[in-house]
């Protein structure tokens, strides 16, 4: 397995994310050409791409280090990781998973957060088993509606 950060958009990244996004969220559209070369050039987002031998080198998911400042500190959130269907059970998320904590560990960030939905328990496990322990916390969301 190849784990690799992202650092300028080709047309095989964009039609990676059209396939991977799907299989995470139906909420939100995949990002285009110009969101990602954002992504990669920000120097605050983190996008990791994992590719398998056994697959001809596609690229079989991606995970996204987050980093942000505010007064108490640089944070950090791992966001969106997505194990293509194909490639599950590899571990796959676990690579991008680390190579993110590797990154987060790199930038001295002293603690990494991440949410997975309760339904996802593959991932949640895997999570566990990594040492991430679950906080007692509210999570709130506030959505702006555009009709």
């Amino acid at each position: 397995m190849h784990i690799e950060l992202m650092t300028q958009v080709s047309d095989e990244i964009v039609a990676a994310f059209a396939r991977l996004i799907p299989q995470l969220t139906d909420f939100s559209p995949p990002p285009g050409r110009e969101a990602l070369a954002e992504m990669a050039g920000s120097g605050s987002t983190y996008v990791f791409l994992a590719r398998l031998p056994d697959q001809h080198g596609e690229i079989a998911g991606s995970a996204t280090l987050a980093t942000f400042r505010s007064p108490t500190g640089l944070h950090g959130w791992i966001e969106d990781v997505i194990v293509d269907g194909r490639a599950r059970r590899q571990g796959v998320g676990k690579a991008l998973t680390e190579a993110c904590l590797e990154k987060a560990r790199a930038l001295g960030l002293r603690e990494v957060n991440l949410t997975s939905r309760a339904t996802r328990c593959a991932a949640n496990q895997l999570y566990q088993a990594m040492g991430f322990i679950q906080r007692e916390t509210n999570l709130y969301r506030y959505a702006f509606h555009t009709d």
